[in-house]
């Protein structure tokens, strides 16, 4: 079996649905994802949250766990629809914040105010 030339591929429109799934591919490793099942497991390591970003279902779950040996973090979220702080999280603790509300929620650290993660709820 002979692969395809690259010209019958960019012709095609296949060239550009593989660069599509390529490109969709890293984002979904490198900044969030919506592959897993709740609880949706968010590490805190290196002063961030990992991923940075998650799309989730109204009432799943996320574990927010604190991966970093040697620092306390604070998780908070603040809006008009949804309020949630898991006041100071040890290393290697972990806490769970249910989203029972649509929208989009910024998850914050009271400790380290860089750190941040989008969550949008479906």
């Amino acid at each position: 079996m002979s692969l395809p030339r690259p010209t019958r591929l960019v012709r095609s429109g296949r060239f550009a649905m593989l660069a599509a799934a390529a490109a969709l591919s890293l984002l979904a490793g490198g900044i969030g994802w919506t592959q897993q099942k709740s609880p949706y497991v968010i590490s805190q390591r290196g002063r961030a949250f990992h991923p940075t970003f998650l799309s989730l279902k109204r009432g799943e779950t996320i574990r927010i766990v604190n991966d970093d040996g040697d620092l306390l973090h604070h998780a908070y979220v603040e809006s008009d629809t949804f309020n949630f702080d898991s006041g100071d999280q040890l290393p290697g603790s972990q806490t769970d914040i249910v989203f029972s509300v649509p929208g989009t929620f910024n998850v914050l650290c009271g400790i380290h105010p860089k750190m941040k993660l989008v969550v949008l709820v479906k």
